[in-house]
């Protein structure tokens, strides 16, 4: 009897994977980023830059990828990350679309929508899409969730309670997440290695088209920018591949996101005793040091 309630169980778990693995979203998955129906040219202008798209622009507006929001504000400012005074985080934004670094594509043109201060005119909301569809898990709080960086109700042009980005956030490396001029890799036997067996490392991993990250070639290391944490084209479902597998599922699989959350990220999934949440993992990938498998645990499951 024990021996088949066992089996049982164990054919419970593989099909909760399963199930997991190939997550079906029920709404568009470019989700909040169809800017009120204008979809994707709501972002890229194909035709004059953000003139184009009915705003102001710079000189070079529209000249990379198409972009069809007005940066001109963001141009140049300092912002102060995470911590206060001397353990802040600060980030100097480019002051040309042609900077052509990764500060530009995954900071400054979030920005041009996401400053709360700056770039208000902007195609954004002031609250989660999600939140206002009616999409979140129960367990949230009914407190609108805020889009606007540093105009959310707290201190006006305060980016202290956000998550660093930019050159000077950088990503940490070792138990066997290595940097090689430029590149992330992951070795093989390593701790971090067995991370990504009871994971993965999507926010690190080579993507299809481009690094998910930014290179300071000067200093010989790797930062976070937006687009490490969130893919602004898919709001709701992370697809696995070959180069960025989930649980060494090959690619292929779908799991349930939220928030552009760059990897399988759901709060609403029930987490039981031996199992990681898979929001605590996506985390991980670059706090390792907090990771079951950085403190010799290694065998801890996700919950997807």
């Amino acid at each position: 009897m024990k021996k088949a309630l066992l089996v049982a169980f164990v054919v419970l778990v593989a099909m909760s994977f399963a199930v997991a693995q190939s997550f079906a979203p029920t709404t568009d998955v470019l989700g909040a980023h169809q800017n009120g129906g204008r979809g994707c040219a709501g972002c890229h202008a194909p035709h004059s830059g953000s003139r184009g798209a009915g705003q102001a622009g710079g000189a070079d507006s529209g000249n990379y990828a198409l972009w069809g929001q007005d940066v001109t504000p963001m141009l140049g400012q300092v912002l102060s990350f995470g911590d206060v005074g001397a353990r802040a985080t600060i980030e100097v934004l480019p002051a040309s679309l042609t900077a052509g670094t990764e500060e530009t594509s995954g900071v400054l043109l979030c920005l041009s929508c996401h400053d709360g201060n700056l770039t208000k005119s902007n195609m954004m909301a002031k609250q989660s899409y999600e939140q206002v569809l009616g999409t979140l898990p129960t367990t949230y709080g009914s407190q609108p969730i805020p889009t606007l960086l540093g105009n959310d109700g707290s201190t006006a042009g305060n980016y202290n309670n956000d998550h660093p980005v930019g050159i000077n956030a950088v990503i940490s490396t070792g138990n066997g997440l290595v940097s090689t001029a430029g590149v992330l890799t992951v070795t093989t036997g390593s701790n971090y290695a067995q991370f990504v067996a009871n994971y993965g490392w999507p926010a690190l991993a080579p993507g299809k088209y481009s690094k998910p990250y930014g290179q300071n070639v000067a200093a010989n290391t790797e930062y976070v920018v937006c687009t490490t944490c969130h893919n602004q084209h898919v709001m709701n479902v992370y697809t696995s591949t070959a180069a960025s597998p989930i649980v060494a599922d090959g690619g292929g699989s779908y799991y349930a996101t939220y928030f552009f959350v760059n990897g399988p990220y759901n709060p609403g999934a029930v987490v039981t005793n031996g199992t990681a949440a898979s929001t605590t993992q996506f985390c991980r990938q670059c706090h390792f040091g907090e990771a079951n498998e950085a403190n010799n645990a290694l065998t801890i499951k996700t919950t997807f």
